[in-house]
């Protein structure tokens, strides 16, 4: 049995990467389908490829930095569709940059996109998911998420909120019917380092190394079903960067002289 068939699955920064594959692996389960991310055309351009009609997706865009939108945002999906069952908290920025460098407008920037943005959406659902008594969210945070690394302060700032703010929501509301799932991703072949913001909030513009030889997002995006289908609370998806996350529980100091030692992009 598809679990997903007419199920309502709103995915954020689905215009590529990560968040485009997540479409096509639920567009093929029948699921129906919210598209959001600030660009339209290329929302578009997803929901065209993945062969979808009006009544089975909704293009909404949406921009993680305008909070005080999320809920007419949640209003519209439910006039659209009645329900909500699946956010997937995948829309969010990298960055690039040394703490002595970086200016604080730039770690502003990145946690009101990457957490609060993320946490805004998500309440603005809850009070649906709880009525339901059933939904789930997925977000994605990173193996950054889990330990650090130079060039990336705000970026593992962020993501460490995420955890933090997800696992006292998985703890309040477990009684409702509502699963969490944090989804740690190490390297995944996608846009992320070119998007990534510079010490001075521009874009880097380039591919890294690791990066480009991550994951594919094809991959990555059929692993998260995986785990939310089974409703996992956390999981790790990658290849033997993945490991850190052990060496960071059990020999954090190897794991600090490994990562100093690496040459970090």
């Amino acid at each position: 049995m598809n679990s997903y068939k007419d199920k309502v699955v709103w995915i954020t920064g689905a215009s590529s990467g990560i968040g485009a594959a997540l479409v096509k692996e639920f567009a093929d389960k029948g699921a129906k389908l919210v598209l959001s991310s600030r660009r339209t055309e290329a929302l578009e351009a997803v929901k065209n490829s993945n062969g979808l009609n009006d009544e089975h997706a909704m293009v909404l865009p949406l921009d993680l930095l305008k909070h005080d939108e999320m809920v007419s945002k949640v209003e519209a999906v439910m006039k659209k569709f009645g329900r909500i069952d699946l956010l997937i908290n995948n829309g969010g920025i990298s960055q690039r940059s040394l703490i002595l460098d970086t200016k604080f407008e730039v770690y502003k920037t990145i946690m009101d996109i990457d957490y609060l943005g993320t946490v805004a959406l998500s309440i603005a659902v809850l009070p649906i998911f709880v009525k339901q008594q059933r939904g789930q969210f997925a977000v994605l945070s990173s193996l950054m998420g889990k330990f650090s690394s130079p060039l990336r302060s705000g970026y593992c700032g962020a993501k460490h909120a995420l955890h933090g703010f997800f696992d006292a929501l998985r703890l309040e509301h477990e009684d409702d019917g509502i699963g969490v799932t944090m989804i740690c991703p190490g390297y995944i072949r996608t846009d992320i380092s070119k998007n990534a913001v510079l010490a001075d909030g521009s874009k880097q513009g380039k591919m890294d190394d690791a990066t480009g030889a991550g994951l594919s997002a094809k991959e990555c995006a059929q692993q998260i079903v995986q785990a939310v289908t089974k409703n996992k609370m956390e999981v790790t998806i990658g290849g033997k960067e993945t490991y850190a996350v052990l060496l960071k529980r059990f020999f954090p100091r190897l794991l600090h002289r490994i990562i100093k030692r690496s040459a970090v992009t």
